[in-house]
């Protein structure tokens, strides 16, 4: 039988450790820039939970990949981020910002569980999701003890279980459109906190690129997640449903930037691509046919939002090449030609 030091990973598993020494790389510049500035106790103590996890990731991804002779993601270092520059944000932002990331990382991480293979990929994963869990806790006891929680909208316990009975509960172009289900406002919901995100973060990183290019580009982003938030927002209007709260206005007026614009891109196209794939989950689940359009062509535009952003960093020699298959044609011709 053949021990687990001797099972070489899979590609999911290589895939999945490279792009999060990516994430934790950038997390830990930006958690170090906040520390410094912090001046919230609880804020500050959920940070350092949040740098403690980060490292002892970064650690062991190294770890498992000098096991395997696989190089070590650049990522990002501490040349990309001043931790010394003026404040960005504001305490609350900072709170708002490790809600989305915890929310986002129980996703990640049980995704990368479910495609491993080898036990110790698979432990490891089991005890990301454990402290990533333990984080998002305290994160939102924390909101909620601060009242800065924007909670959903909650719905009226309907008196009798029902089943839907004619086709009209699918329509939604033409006459009168049936209420959202709690599914569907939950998924709103839910885009809409990260879009508001996407706002308050492109706001400070427009405020600070050094680059033209790349501050016009965050500067459309910001128009299209605006543009996002209201197409959600009269929904909700319609619908008599409160929205969650915006975030931007806790952007200071700081015009010097404590982070490389190579961070920002990143950071940009990362939130760029998780929105996608959270359209793409909505939309399965969405019965209205209005709702399901509207995915279609949000998803649409950031789709062509990404791929713009990552010619730019191809263009600046930002773009850090992921984990590849072998490329068997050229190594055909390459036999050919000996």
């Amino acid at each position: 039988m053949m021990g687990k030091d001797s099972i070489k990973l899979t590609a999911p598993e290589i895939s999945s450790l490279w792009t999060q020494y990516l994430f934790d790389t950038m997390s830990i510049c930006f958690i170090k820039y906040a520390l410094e500035h912090l001046e919230d106790e609880d804020i500050i103590d959920i940070y350092n939970l949040a740098l403690e996890y980060s490292e002892k990731h970064v650690q062991k991804i190294q770890e498992l990949l000098k096991g395997e002779d696989y190089p070590i993601p650049h990522g990002f270092t501490q040349e990309d981020v001043d931790i010394h520059a003026p404040r960005l944000f504001q305490d609350p932002f900072y709170l708002h910002y490790m809600y989305i990331m915890t929310l986002q990382g129980i996703t990640g991480y049980a995704l990368s569980l479910s495609t491993s293979i080898r036990l110790d990929i698979r432990t490891y994963y089991t005890e990301c999701n454990r402290e990533v869990t333990h984080l998002f806790d305290k994160t939102i006891d924390t909101l909620l003890t601060k009242g800065l929680f924007s909670r959903p909208p909650v719905i009226t316990p309907p008196k009798s279980v029902d089943f839907v009975n004619q086709q009209s509960f699918l329509t939604g172009w033409l006459g009168k459109r049936r209420p959202l289900t709690a599914m569907e406002i939950g998924d709103i919901t839910f885009n809409m906190n990260k879009m508001n995100l996407h706002v308050a973060l492109k706001v400070g990183f427009s405020q600070v690129a050094q680059s033209e290019k790349v501050r016009q580009y965050i500067n459309r982003g910001r128009e299209i997640s605006d543009k996002h938030i209201e197409a959600f927002d009269s929904i909700f209007r319609e619908e008599k449903l409160n929205s969650p709260i915006s975030w931007q206005s806790l952007v200071t007026n700081s015009t010097t930037s404590p982070f490389s614009d190579k961070f920002m891109m990143y950071q940009v196209q990362l939130s760029t691509q998780l929105a996608i794939a959270y359209y793409g989950t909505a939309l399965s689940v969405t019965s209205r046919r209005d709702l399901a359009l509207k995915y279609v062509t949000l998803t649409a535009e950031l789709l062509r939002y990404a791929e713009d952003g990552a010619n730019l960093m191809i263009d600046k020699k930002w773009l850090e090449e992921p984990p590849t298959a072998s490329d068997r044609r050229a190594l055909s011709k390459s036999l050919r030609v000996k």
